[in-house]
């Protein structure tokens, strides 16, 4: 178990990281890898608020296509596309295509983004859930979606539902 003093110093070093790969590309990706407990991987956006817009949060994939999705819509966005809540975006590889969904908190799971982007005292940093649709083109809310439910927890609110 580290000490208090190693944590701040790895979180430090951590930070160091992310701040250099923002200034070289833009934006960092964090992958968090998934487990029982702790429930399925996921991969987030730090960098996407020095464009003034949402970060980006995806759930499901492993580190090669959460990086591909994230940097295409990264890209996007440093070319001035907006991406918002209820759009569905395609890619220019592969069949699948994502609807975007509001996090109503991204302090729990964008944990990187929140350090460095977030002030004292105020609200978490905006983002937005990457939600893919299956290999048949549901998403995880319709009848017929042929992954496991826990492979993509919506942290929003799901299209159809109240607010």
């Amino acid at each position: 178990m580290p000490t208090p003093a190693q944590l701040i110093h790895f979180l430090d070093q951590e930070d160091a990281r992310t701040r250099d790969m923002i200034r070289r590309y833009g934006w960092a990706i964090e992958y968090v890898y998934g487990s029982q407990r702790s429930g399925p991987p996921f991969g987030y956006t730090v960098g996407l608020s020095g464009y003034e817009h949402p970060e980006l949060i995806l759930f499901g994939w492993g580190t090669a296509n959460t990086g591909y999705m994230l940097n295409e819509l990264g890209a996007r966005i440093r070319e001035g596309d907006r991406m918002y809540d209820g759009r569905i975006v395609a890619f220019e590889e592969g069949v699948h295509r994502a609807l975007l969904i509001e996090v109503p908190d991204s302090a729990t799971h964008l944990v990187a983004a929140n350090r460095v982007y977030r002030e004292p005292g105020e609200p978490p940093v905006p983002a937005l859930q990457v939600v893919t649709d299956d290999r048949w083109g549901y998403f995880p809310w319709e009848q017929g979606y042929s992954e496991p439910d826990e492979r993509q927890p919506v942290l929003g609110t799901r299209p159809g539902t109240a607010q």
